[in-house]
């Protein structure tokens, strides 16, 4: 189990880089708009849950890469700190201007559900980032890595899972404040920015 600081300092971290504007979460808007609000939900809950498959990659990536050797472990270390940082600047430099469209093809909630949780699924991107991410909140301390990295992306699987469903349900409303005031978006992704920039350089230094 996680430590309620551990718990705590993990979980508005990811609850920042889940609200930050970003294709998952533009895309749950788009379809409560454009097909109502449960197919939003659906398309949101299936998003969520392919996290789960990244969890599980992040944990066999790191055990099998402690089970190597320290140097490895490094250097998975060093290359996801500049992986989250080479993010955060990104999103640093972000102008906002994102929209929220109605574009949507006629499908039905079920497979909204599948498609959302297969298209985070197979995408490289957030793999790379979970491999970044989740391992930097593991607490020595505490033991077994591969169970913290565990509850970590489960942790992470369900408060995306709670905002896509909000994100779905409320989505006309969201939609159109988005569209309305492009600065938040922008707002949101430096705040996001910094959060990225700050964990990997904290990933690179820890020891």
């Amino acid at each position: 189990m996680l430590t309620p600081e551990q718990f705590l300092g993990f979980l508005a971290a990811a609850l920042l880089i889940t609200l930050s504007p970003g294709p998952d979460n533009m895309m749950v808007l788009s379809v409560g708009i454009a097909k109502g609000r449960a197919r939003g939900i659906a398309f949101g809950i299936g998003c969520a849950l392919g996290c789960l498959f990244h969890t599980l990659l992040a944990v066999i990536g790191v055990s099998a890469l402690i089970a190597a050797s320290a140097t490895a472990f490094t250097a998975l270390k060093i290359a996801g700190g500049l992986y989250l940082i080479w993010m955060g600047l990104g999103a640093l430099r972000s102008r906002g201007g994102a929209q929220v469209t109605a574009g949507v093809p006629d499908e039905s909630a079920r497979r909204l559900f599948f498609k959302g949780l297969l298209a985070n699924a197979i995408n490289p991107k957030v793999v790379l980032f979970f491999l970044s991410f989740l391992p930097q909140f593991v607490v020595a301390s505490r033991g077994d890595a591969n169970w913290q990295i565990a509850w970590l992306g489960l942790t992470f699987t369900l408060q995306a899972a709670v905002l896509f469903g909000l994100l779905g349900y409320f989505s006309g409303t969201i939609g159109q404040w988005l569209n309305r005031t492009p600065r938040a978006g922008m707002w949101l992704d430096r705040l996001a920015g910094a959060v990225f920039v700050g964990l990997g350089l904290r990933l690179i230094v820890a020891r």
